[in-house]
C-alpha cells in the first residue's frame, strides 16, 4: 500500500516511479479521490455543526415566540440531516475506488534498482564456485531420479495430475535432510527463530503481503474462507499484523520449513519437465521485520544467509540484482540467487530476497514505537528463500551425480542422512 500523503505532495515523482515499472500514470486520479474524500469529511463535520447549532437555537427561538425563526432553523436542521445522509455515501464510494486503485499498484522501485523490461535487464552482482567438469554424459535430475527408481512422476500424476512428484527412499530422505540442514544453519548460526506457522490463511493475510487481490488466480482456495499458503512469507510476515512493536524487539528474524502451494496459473508450458516448477513444494523461508533505517543492511544480511547454504553445499551460484521489470509486486528491491544446473548449462533461480519497505506494513498496519518517541512508525519487512528445498534437491542431484547414475551426498548433509554418503 502507498502513502497517499506522499503522492499528494509529489504526484510527478509517483508517476515517474510507476513509469520505471512500465505502468501508466495514476497520481492524478488518486489525488482527485483523496481531495473528494477529505472534502466530504470536512463537509460532514460542518453539517454536524450546523445541525447541532440549529437544534439548540430552535428552543431559544420558540422561547422568544419567534416562530418564523424557529421554522427557518428547523429547515436548516433538515438540510443538515440530508447532507449527513448523502456525504457518507460519497465518501464511501470514493474511498472504495481509492482502495481498489492502491491495492493493485505494485511497490515503487528503490533508486538503485536498474531499469529494464524483463530478466535481460538484471545485473550480476557476484558469482561463487566453479562448475564441475564431467567426463561422462550429464543426466538431468529426472533421468537420475527415475533411473534410481526413487522419483515417480507417473504415479503422482495418477493421484494428483501434472506438476507433482512422489520421492522415495534416499531422495525422500535427502529432501528432508536439506530442509533440516537449512533450518539448523539459519537458527543456530544466523539468529533466526524457527516458527511452525499455519498453512491455511484468510484473505486478510494474503492481502497484507500482497498476494491479493492481484494474484488470486495463483492461489489454491478451500471451500471455506481459507487458502493454502503459496509461501510461508504470508504466515510469518502477518505474525506482526495489527501490532505495535518496541524498537528493542527489532530486527525480528523468523524462519519456517513448510510445504507451499501454487497454481502456477501464469506458467503454462514453462518447466513442465521435472521438479523446477511444481504445484506443491517445500521451502525454508526467511522473514525479517526491522526499522526503516536498518532495512538495507538487513537485506544484505538476508542474502548472505541464503548464499551461505549454497556455499556449505559447495554448489556454484551467481547473485543477480533484479531490474524494475522483473521484480515482484511487493518488492522495492530484489536480489535473486541462481544455482548452477549442469544439465541446462546455466543458472536457475533458487532464492529471491526482497526488501518490501513499508509496503506490506501499511497493508497489515504493522508498526513500531521508536525509543523515546510517542509516535509510531511503520516497520519495514523483508523476505527471502533460504532456500527452495525442491530446487536445491535438483541442484545437489545434478552437481553430485556419478557416472553410474548414483548421487554422492554432500559432506555437510551426511550427518542428516544417517551416515549415508551415496544414494544408489
Amino acid at each position: 500500500m502507498h502513502d497517499v500523503k506522499l503522492i499528494r505532495d509529489d504526484p510527478q515523482a509517483f508517476d515517474d516511479a510507476l513509469a520505471r515499472r512500465g505502468l501508466k500514470p495514476a497520481a492524478k486520479r488518486i489525488v482527485e479521490l483523496d481531495i473528494l474524500i477529505r472534502a466530504a469529511m470536512t463537509a460532514k463535520q460542518a453539517a454536524e455543526n450546523r445541525r447541532n447549532q440549529a437544534s439548540k437555537a430552535i428552543g431559544l427561538a420558540k422561547a422568544r415566540k419567534d416562530e418564523s425563526e424557529a421554522a427557518r432553523l428547523m429547515e436548516e436542521v433538515e438540510s443538515a440531516k440530508y447532507d449527513l445522509a448523502q456525504l457518507p455515501e460519497t465518501e464511501a464510494a470514493a474511498s472504495a475506488e481509492l482502495e481498489e486503485i492502491l491495492a493493485n499498484i505494485p511497490n515503487l522501485p528503490a533508486e538503485d534498482v536498474p531499469d529494464g523490461a524483463d530478466e535481460h535487464g538484471n545485473e550480476k552482482v557476484r558469482e561463487w564456485g566453479t562448475p564441475r567438469n564431467f567426463d561422462f554424459f550429464i543426466r538431468d535430475h529426472v533421468a537420475l531420479g527415475e533411473g534410481l527408481g526413487l522419483m515417480d512422476f507417473a504415479a503422482a500424476a495418477r493421484i494428483s495430475g501434472a506438476r507433482f512428484v512422489a520421492l522415495k527412499g534416499g531422495l525422500a530422505r535427502l529432501e528432508r535432510a536439506l530442509g533440516a540442514f537449512m533450518l539448523d544453519l539459519q537458527t543456530n548460526e544466523h539468529g533466526f527463530t524457527e516458527i511452525s506457522p499455519p498453512l491455511l490463511v484468510r484473505s486478510e493475510a494474503l492481502y497484507g503481503t500482497g498476494q491479493l487481490p492481484k494474484f488470486a488466480e495463483d492461489l489454491f482456495r478451500t471451500t471455506s474462507e481459507h487458502s493454502l499458503i503459496p509461501t510461508s512469507e504470508v504466515s510469518l510476515t502477518n505474525l506482526v499484523r495489527e501490532t505495535i512493536l518496541a524498537e528493542s524487539d527489532l530486527p525480528m528474524r523468523m524462519t519456517a520449513h513448510t510445504p507451499c502451494f501454487r497454481a502456477e496459473a501464469g506458467s503454462a508450458g514453462r518447466d513442465v519437465r521435472g521438479m523446477i516448477r511444481q504445484h506443491q513444494f517445500y521451502k525454508v523461508e526467511l522473514v525479517s521485520v526491522t526499522t526503516p533505517e536498518n532495512s538495507s543492511e538487513e537485506h544484505e544480511y538476508m542474502v548472505h544467509c541464503a548464499e551461505e547454504v549454497l556455499k556449505r553445499l559447495d554448489l556454484p551460484f551467481r547473485t543477480m540484482l533484479l531490474c524494475t521489470g522483473d521484480m515482484g509486486f511487493q518488492a522495492r528491491k530484489t536480489w535473486d540467487i541462481e544455482v548452477w544446473l549442469p544439465s541446462q548449462n546455466t543458472c536457475r533461480e533458487i532464492s529471491s530476497c526482497s526488501n518490501c519497505g513499508d509496503f506490506q506494513a501499511r497493508r497489515m498496519d504493522a508498526r513500531y514505537r521508536p525509543a523515546g518517541d510517542r509516535k509510531t512508525r511503520f516497520v519495514h519487512t523483508l523476505n527471502g528463500s533460504g532456500l527452495a528445498v525442491g530446487r536445491t534437491l535438483v541442484a545437489v542431484m545434478e552437481n553430485y551425480q556419478n557416472a553410474d547414475g548414483t548421487i554422492a551426498v554432500p559432506p555437510c548433509l551426511v550427518p542428516y542422512m544417517g551416515g549415508m554418503t551415496r544414494i544408489g
